[in-house]
């Protein structure tokens, strides 16, 4: 008798793929990523998918029957990873939907922006892109929505004289808008949409 489980498992497949769609999955299991990779791939893509919308994703991570004692390496990365990801404000809740696979929500950016910041670096963060001394290399138009930006933040917490404060939040705000492309520089392009897309949040 024909097994029902790869019928199953294709009906699931196909599931996931009309509610969510190839843009909000992450398919950790096809590409088969040692444990760093699928941490680091994890978390860029998780920050780069709030900055473009704020909505549940899938991550897929595979239920790692074909590794040592049958425990997921990749699965429990990446149970490892969102703990950390939810204190810096990217990830607001998630939970398991297959054994293999997770759905996560995502914060809004304002959550990213108002998340305290900690004195130790947790691991993935040392390999995010840099906080320069000084925005200068930046093009005029970024400069300027960070400074709106970082005004209407100060703003928001009741700061009356924000001119003081106005660059250290403006460093503060690409320092956690950034978002550092495959070669690990940051994407220009992508930061003035992550900038866009939290001011409209504070309006």
């Amino acid at each position: 008798m024909r097994s029902k489980k790869p019928v199953l498992t294709a009906l699931w497949h196909a599931l996931d793929e009309a509610a969510f769609g190839h843009d909000r999955t992450l398919n950790l299991r096809e590409s088969l990523p040692s444990a760093a990779s699928a941490r680091s791939r994890a978390d860029v893509w998780l920050r780069m998918r709030q900055a473009m919308k704020t909505e549940d994703v899938l991550v897929i991570t595979g239920r790692g029957n074909q590794s040592f004692n049958g425990v997921g390496v990749i699965r429990q990365e990446i149970l490892a990873l969102l703990p950390s990801l939810r204190r810096r404000g990217v990830v607001a809740n998630w939970k398991e939907h297959t054994p293999g696979s997770f759905i996560v929500g995502l914060a809004p950016l304002g959550t990213l922006l108002a998340a305290p910041r900690r004195r130790r670096q947790e691991p993935e963060e040392r390999t995010a892109a840099a906080i320069p001394a000084s925005l200068a290399a930046l093009q005029a138009d970024t400069i300027s929505l960070l400074r709106t930006l970082a005004t209407r933040n100060l703003q928001q917490l009741g700061i009356t004289d924000v001119q003081p404060f106005v660059e250290q939040e403006m460093v503060r705000s690409f320092s956690v808008l950034a978002i550092p492309d495959s070669n690990g520089s940051s994407g220009e392009s992508s930061l003035r949409s992550a900038i866009q897309k939290a001011m409209e949040e504070v309006d």
